[in-house]
């Protein structure tokens, strides 16, 4: 079973139904029990930082989060919570990658928002995807380069597209809403 966490995040049924559509069970969940023994653990997001942290300490999951062991997979601000402090709303996060969250400089239109395809991209998450694909972006913070960077994507300045360490992966853009490109990598992640 997969579960996809419940933590007032928009974008829960999209994620839910591009999972299902590859012939995975998965279930829409919050409860700590649901989540430690998932299967694979999917962490969406559409939101506000500090509004989605302060929900999940309030159901434990900021305990939870760091110690689970099976392959767990933050989309968007889902990935943004993984590293350890962002900018919006001065909020501390998860830790999990020694990174942190920046507001783009406003220097062209903010947010980051369409199509953008992928530089250096290394690990899992890319078989059979090419530097030409694109993927959906909607941002306005992006998580800085660093040690666990396993893609590179550039708007405005160069920002990490997906990250890794250990079993926690993430991706800035929005597998569930970039077509079959977006779909092979969700698929890549639930084969792992």
């Amino acid at each position: 079973m997969i579960a996809i966490i419940d933590y007032v995040a928009g974008n829960v049924k999209s994620v839910q139904n591009a999972v299902e559509k590859l012939g995975f069970e998965t279930m829409i969940t919050s409860d700590f029990e649901e989540i430690k023994n998932a299967e694979k653990v999917i962490f969406p997001g559409v939101g506000e930082a500090s509004t989605a942290m302060k929900y999940l300490k309030k159901l434990r999951l900021d305990e939870l989060i760091p110690t689970l062991k099976q392959p767990f997979l933050g989309i968007c601000l889902g990935q943004q919570l993984l590293c350890n402090f962002s900018e919006e709303g001065h909020t501390k996060c998860l830790g999990i990658f020694d990174l942190n969250v920046k507001e783009f400089p406003a220097t062209d239109i903010v947010p980051h928002m369409g199509w953008n395809n992928l530089q250096k991209m290394s690990g899992d998450l890319f078989d059979g995807i090419s530097a030409e694909d694109n993927l959906y972006f909607v941002h306005s913070y992006y998580c800085e380069i660093g040690e666990n960077t396993t893609s590179e994507c550039e708007y405005i300045l160069p920002f990490s597209a997906t990250l890794q360490k250990e079993n926690f992966y993430g991706t800035q853009f929005h597998p569930e809403k970039s077509g079959a490109v977006g779909a092979k990598i969700l698929e890549n992640f639930l084969n792992i």
